[in-house]
């Protein structure tokens, strides 16, 4: 990076990563030197994250940079709590949407009008957060045998 970004970016918070056959190495850099200068409600720092992923033998296999706004302040978020929130949100997109997109193979639902696909994602979410909460992790099996013995379902539910 050149000096004057240095400057604005303090030096970054790095994590690495072993697992799923890959070392995942990520890096982030946080600051208030632009919040001035961004048009976005209530900024309170920006932040810029590389992620990098290598094979075990060190080869690069893919590398991104993203962009952050946030309205966290640095007192209540700094670089190592930020990176980490960033980390979750994939956390949701892998545990609920994932299930949905493939599980209940959402995307070829026929429901598409008024008010239908919305009070359907609620009743999928609702599934699988029950699912989860009997500690039922693995969805699809638990909507098989749900689907052999329906009054099992309204067992889990209290009726």
């Amino acid at each position: 990076m050149k000096t004057w970004t240095m400057k604005i970016f303090p030096p970054e918070y790095v994590t690495k990563e072993k697992g799923h056959g890959r070392i995942e190495v990520r890096k982030i850099r946080v600051s208030t030197a632009l919040n001035d200068y961004v048009t976005f409600p209530y900024v309170a720092q920006v932040c810029r994250i590389e992620r990098m992923t290598y094979k075990l033998d060190g080869e690069l296999l893919r590398q991104e940079v993203a962009y952050g706004i946030t309205s966290i302040p640095p007192e209540k978020a700094d670089e190592k709590r930020l990176l980490s929130l960033n980390r979750g949100h994939w956390c949701i997109e892998n545990r609920l949407h994932w299930v949905r997109d493939v599980t209940f193979d959402e995307d070829r639902s026929q429901i598409r009008t008024g008010q239908g696909p919305r009070a359907m994602a609620t009743l999928r979410n609702l599934a699988i957060s029950l699912f989860r909460l009997h500690n039922m992790n693995n969805i699809a099996q638990a909507l098989r045998s749900f689907g052999r013995n329906p009054e099992r379902a309204l067992q889990l539910v209290g009726l």
